[in-house]
């Protein structure tokens, strides 16, 4: 039924619709972040333009258009108090975008929503530069070349398939040049990238409260990618830095300030030994300024983060700092050493900010730790005995590793510690941090991630928000700072072989896992391998990559100045070849032109004369009267190309078949 409408409706309505779909298209992605009110209004648009094609309607007249157009500039300056920007002006141009459908009187009109279609597709990268958008954009710079095409198309009554088809075949052709600008066109950061919005994303923060690590973990997303250049640690020992927080107020934990002078501040003072691994990463956008590093990742020349168009510094804490958020996908590659020291050996003054507990908050916590410290096997005892009989404690009582511990009073360490016993990562972290604080040990929380994957796909090992961690680190005299995982006393599965627990999985992803696990597994797999590829090859694709790509070519040290040369030297080779290909090509005309032109020669020979713009059906009729019977095949092929190219519903004739049929037919004439 849809089939036969289609193919009722005029040209026009036909060539109209699919544009209209087009550009329903393309808008779609834009519906997740622009005001509620732009897309119903587009929406609303589009079909009251599908309408008016649909029922060869007039259109409305232009005082409707500005009145809608008035309309959605004073909602623009209403919701996003401006009209500048890239909120407001992406949402002006979808509404214009929509509006201008209903001003196609002409074809001005049809190829300024072909450009502005070229250009919204543009504004859908300004938000998403992921695998999925990419293809869709493709599917819409296919539409609007169809439609292009199709605007443009001589009489008759082309096929959208063929017009389609048209429209590919230009894209390729145009395909060779798009990679060559885009492996040579010098990269000016920071201009070149286009940053991504990481406001909405979930993963590290800069504090804690508990529950907070619980809900990173619900979320399976990417968060890094590792790829080992040699030895693969094992996964516990794959710890990522992120904030390392010292500052406790009772109910949240942050880094703080300390009260000390600059001069007396704790330093890093990292020590390594061993051989190092050495690793590529590959940061998803973030809200934080930050890299967390597999630890411990030093500040020195040969293994130390560079980041084009960034800086990164080691804090005193031992955490890598960026000098912004990493609102796009960074990539680096650094060393780290799985046996290190850090931080002060000797006694300090300011290690007493690591020390201090806020008053009134978990008194029992704080009077069982005290009276474990003042035991008399434990009055001289080192911090290493201390947190050796935290975590004993830990795995001899029945606490429980859980996703949903469920929420905490006042004294959260007191109730979990003594009373429910269920927790995260971050309880268990936060309360042997509270523990060795009251016992008078310096310590802190450490949160990041834990582990990876356990298989690596395409080759880089796969680090998820729902590997987010929290752990605990306490001064050791002598050795500085020591890590303790707590987590690892209930539930060591988590660190060693990197298990999670899993979050409840929606509809679709229960519906594959009990059919065939393997399958969906693979299929995940399939397509985070697709995105690592073209994260790594396109979207990462910076100015080393082009040096190196110069230098594979020849030079020495190549610079922006020969990327410069080379593409203008090809761009100009490429006009050279392509113009010599227009002047060699320059007799090729229109097939039917080129075909009418041999049938008037044709048939000249037989005394038959007509005029160039003849079509079959006239030439038809002069052979009729010409030749008389011994024309008459002549007369039925010129008929039936008339109707190929003209009669509705008519099947396409080959040219080229037809027309060593209409010879032989002219040779027969001639001879009779």
């Amino acid at each position: 039924m849809i089939g036969d409408f289609w193919r009722r409706l005029p040209r026009d309505a036909r060539d109209t619709l699919f544009q209209l779909g087009v550009i329903a298209w393309t808008i779609l992605p834009h519906l997740g972040h622009l005001q509620i009110w732009c897309g119903v209004m587009a929406t609303v648009i589009l079909l009251w333009r599908a309408r008016l094609a649909a029922t060869s309607a007039p259109l409305p007249p232009r005082w409707n258009v500005a009145l809608v157009l008035a309309l959605a500039m004073g909602l623009t300056l209403w919701s996003e108090r401006t009209l500048l920007g890239r909120e407001a002006g992406v949402t002006l141009l979808v509404v214009l975008m929509a509006l201008k459908t209903l001003e196609l009187r002409a074809r001005r009109d049809a190829l300024v929503v072909f450009f502005l279609g070229f250009f919204l597709v543009l504004t859908n990268f300004l938000y998403s530069q992921t695998l999925l958008v990419a293809l869709s954009m493709l599917i819409s710079v296919w539409g609007l070349l169809t439609a292009l095409v199709l605007a443009h198309m001589p009489v008759g009554r082309p096929p959208l398939a063929r017009a389609g088809a048209l429209a590919a075949r230009a894209a390729l052709l145009g395909l060779p040049l798009m990679v060559l600008l885009f492996a040579l066109f010098p990269r000016i950061a920071p201009l070149w990238g286009v940053p991504q919005d990481a406001s909405g994303r979930t993963g590290l923060s800069g504090s804690l409260t508990l529950g907070g690590v619980a809900s990173i973990a619900n979320d399976d997303s990417v968060a890094l990618r590792v790829r080992f250049l040699g030895r693969v640690p094992d996964p516990e020992q794959m710890y990522f830095r992120g904030p390392v927080l010292g500052h406790f107020d009772g109910r949240e934990w942050t880094r703080g300030v300390s009260g000390f002078a600059p001069s007396q501040r704790l330093r890093s003072d990292v020590q390594v030994f061993g051989a190092p691994v050495e690793y590529e990463i590959t940061l998803e956008p973030s809200r934080l300024a930050l890299l967390p590093l597999l630890e411990m990742t030093p500040d020195r020349a040969d293994a130390a983060p560079e980041i084009e168009g960034y800086q990164a510094s080691l804090r005193n804490d031992a955490q890598w700092q960026l000098d912004r958020p990493a609102s796009e996908r960074l990539r680096t590659h650094v060393k780290a050493w799985t046996s290190y020291r850090h931080g002060p050996r000797n006694d300090q003054l300011a290690l007493r900010d690591l020390v201090e507990l806020p008053p009134g908050f978990n008194p029992r916590s704080l009077q069982w730790a005290l009276s474990l410290r003042n035991r008399p096997e434990n009055l001289q005892a080192e911090p290493r005995r201390l947190a050796d009989l935290l975590l004993a404690h830990v795995r001899a009582q029945d606490y429980s590793y859980t996703l949903e511990p469920g929420s905490y009073g006042r004294n959260a360490i007191d109730e979990f510690w003594f009373d429910r016993r269920l927790g995260f990562c971050e309880h268990f972290a936060a309360a042997f941090v509270v523990m060795m604080r009251a016992m008078d040990v310096p310590a802190r929380i450490v949160t990041g991630y834990q582990g990876s994957d356990p298989v690596p796909v395409d080759g880089y090992y796969v680090v998820r928000q729902s590997h987010a961690h929290a752990w605990a680190e306490y001064w050791q005299p002598g050795q500085g700072w020591l890590r303790a995982d707590p987590t690892a006393a209930v539930a060591p599965e988590r660190v060693r072989i990197s298990r999670n627990l899993q979050p409840a999985s929606g509809f679709v992803a229960n519906a594959l896992s009990s059919v065939n696990p393997q399958f969906a597994l693979q299929m995940r797999q399939t397509w985070e391998a697709m995105n690592n590829r073209w994260n790594q090859w396109v979207l990462n694709y910076a100015r080393g990559d082009q040096v190196a790509l110069l230098k594979k070519l020849g030079f020495e040290s190549p610079d922006w100045t020969d990327l410069s040369y080379v593409l203008i030297g090809l761009l100009c080779s490429g006009s050279l070849a392509a113009a010599a290909w227009a002047l060699w090509d320059r007799h090729r005309q229109d097939p039917w032109q080129r075909l009418q032109r041999r049938v008037a020669t044709a048939l000249q020979t037989l005394g038959v004369t007509v005029a160039a713009h003849d079509p079959p059906r006239t030439r038809a009729d002069r052979v009729r009267q010409c030749l008389g019977a011994r024309g008459g095949d002549l007369a039925a092929r010129l008929d039936a190309l008339d109707r190929a190219r003209y009669a509705r519903g008519s099947g396409r004739l080959p040219l080229r078949r037809w027309w060593r049929d209409f010879a032989r037919a002219a040779a027969a004439a001639a001879a009779h």
